[in-house]
C-alpha cells in the first residue's frame, strides 16, 4: 500500500455555486458539497480538506467572528480541513478605473482577513488566496498594453494588502479573463506582478486549453492540424506548457478536460471540467499531473503541500451521487501516489 500523505486531497466547495443560478440548475448548498466531500471514502481513505470560494450564497464574507468560529467548527468536525479560499472580486475588474480597482483590492483585503483568522482558529494549515483578473476578454482586447499594466498594478497593491495577513495569492490560468487568456499573456501577468506572495493556478481543465490556443490563435501550442491520437505531440505540448508555467505554480487543481470550452449559467465559456471517469476526456489525468507536480528531471516540486479536485458545471444530478465524489476521490488518491511524499 502507498504510504504518501502530501500533497493533502482537498474538494472544492464552489462547483455548487459556479455555472448554477437563476438561468440554470439550483445552487447546491455549503452544506451539502460538505456532507458529499465528507462521505467520500475509497480503501479507508478520506478527503483531508475543502478549498472554498468567500461568496453568497455559500459564505458571507463579512460574517462575524463567531460565525467564522462556527464556520471552522463544522468544518473541523468533519475532520477537514480549509485550503485555498477565492476572494470575490468580480464586483471591480482588475483594469478598471480607480473605484473599480479599489473595490478588486478591498476584496482581496477583506478575503485576507477571512483566511488569517482562519487560521488562527486552526482549521486552515494554509495562507493562499485566488483570483482572477475579472476583466472581460473583448474589453482588455481594445487596449491590451494600457489594460494589463492596469491589472499588473492592481495585482500588485492586492499582493501588497494580503502580505499584511500573511496570505499569498494565486492567479487562476482560465481563458476567459482578460490578461489570463494565454499562456504568454498569463506569463507577462506573472513577470509583471514580481511579487514573492504571488504565482499561478494551474487547473488541468481551464489551463489545458491554453494549448489550443482559444482566444489567442498566435499562442497555439498544439499544430493547428493536431489530432487527439496523437499522444507523443500532445505529451510535447504539455511539456512547453508546464515549463513556462510550473516554476509560477503554488496551487493546483486536478481535473479532466474533453478538449472543448464550456459555460452555463452566468459563467462565461471556459476549459469543460469533466467526470475522473468521462471516455471523452483528452487527458491522462494521473500521468499528465506530473508535469506540474515534477520538474523537467523528473523531481518532484513539491511546491505546495495540498492540490484540490476542481468539478464547476457538473450537472446537479451527477454532484448528488455520492459514486461521483468517490471516483473523484480514487483519481486523487492515485495521483498522490504516482506523485506524492510522506512527512
Amino acid at each position: 500500500m502507498n504510504k504518501n500523505n502530501f500533497p493533502k486531497l482537498h474538494n472544492a466547495t464552489w462547483p455548487g455555486i459556479v455555472g448554477k443560478g437563476s438561468d440554470s440548475e439550483p445552487v447546491i448548498s455549503f452544506d451539502t458539497m460538505l456532507e458529499k466531500t465528507a462521505a467520500a471514502e475509497v480503501d479507508g481513505m478520506k478527503f483531508d480538506g475543502v478549498d472554498i470560494g468567500l461568496f453568497d450564497p455559500h459564505i458571507d464574507l463579512d460574517m462575524s467572528d463567531d460565525g467564522i468560529k462556527r464556520l471552522a467548527d463544522k468544518v473541523s468536525a468533519l475532520n477537514l480541513d480549509i485550503g485555498t479560499l477565492v476572494a470575490p472580486i468580480w464586483g471591480g475588474p482588475a483594469m478598471g478605473n480607480k473605484e473599480q480597482r479599489a473595490e478588486f483590492v478591498e476584496m482581496v483585503r477583506k478575503s485576507s482577513v477571512f483566511g488569517k483568522k482562519l487560521r488562527e482558529l486552526g482549521v486552515r494549515p494554509y495562507s493562499l488566496i485566488r483570483i482572477d483578473s475579472a476583466s472581460n476578454l473583448d474589453e482588455w482586447a481594445k487596449d491590451p498594453v494600457a489594460n494589463s499594466k492596469l491589472i499588473v498594478q492592481t495585482f500588485q497593491e492586492a499582493c501588497d494588502v494580503a502580505a499584511e495577513y500573511g496570505e499569498s495569492l494565486t492567479a487562476e490560468g482560465e481563458i476567459c479573463w482578460g490578461g489570463m487568456h494565454s499562456w504568454r499573456a498569463m506569463l507577462d501577468t506573472l513577470e509583471g506582478v514580481d511579487r514573492s506572495n504571488f504565482g499561478f493556478q494551474a487547473d488541468m481543465s481551464h489551463t489545458f486549453l491554453y494549448l489550443l490556443g482559444y482566444n489567442s490563435p498566435e499562442d497555439r501550442i498544439l499544430p493547428a492540424d493536431f489530432e487527439w491520437s496523437d499522444r507523443a505531440t500532445l505529451e510535447e505540448g504539455l511539456k512547453t506548457l508546464t515549463s513556462a508555467l510550473r516554476p509560477w505554480t503554488n496551487d493546483f487543481h486536478v481535473a479532466q478536460n474533453d478538449g472543448t470550452v464550456f459555460g452555463s449559467g452566468s459563467h462565461d465559456k471556459t476549459g469543460r471540467h469533466c467526470l475522473a471517469t468521462d471516455p471523452n476526456g483528452k487527458l491522462d489525468v494521473v500521468h499528465d499531473a506530473g508535469y506540474w507536480l515534477r520538474d523537467e528531471k523528473g523531481e518532484l516540486t513539491k511546491a505546495f503541500k495540498h492540490i484540490c479536485w476542481d468539478g464547476c458545471m457538473f450537472p446537479n444530478s451527477v454532484m448528488m451521487e455520492q459514486k461521483t465524489w468517490n471516483d473523484i476521490l480514487a483519481t486523487m488518491i492515485k495521483v498522490r501516489q504516482a506523485h506524492g511524499w510522506n512527512e
